[in-house]
């Protein structure tokens, strides 16, 4: 069963960013010194696997340091009612209305 928003998500959410972040960092270190250490030893074809992985992980590095840099984002407040579930069934409760100004 799919749980309905509660509308506590913005405040209780995690990021795992900076995790991310510090395995890419690990797994840059290994693919560079895998690829030198191949290209020294004459494995060509390893040390081209290894360059390849390389160029992954330094596009994901680079993707997680935009996502960083760019700060959190909107996100609903419990002001704003449940999502409709899918199903057609009516939410269990709604946040009370706030009085305009």
């Amino acid at each position: 069963m799919i749980g309905m928003r509660t509308g506590s998500e913005p405040r209780t959410a995690r990021s795992a960013l900076r995790a991310r972040f510090w395995l890419s960092l690990w797994g840059l270190v290994w693919t560079l010194f895998g690829t030198v250490a191949f290209a020294l030893v004459g494995r060509p074809w390893w040390a081209l696997a290894c360059g390849l992985l390389w160029l992954v992980v330094t596009v994901d590095m680079a993707v997680i340091l935009r996502h960083i840099r760019q700060g959190p984002h909107y996100q609903p407040g419990p002001d704003i009612p449940p999502y409709q579930p899918a199903d057609g069934r009516r939410p269990a409760r709604r946040p009370p209305e706030r009085p305009g100004p």
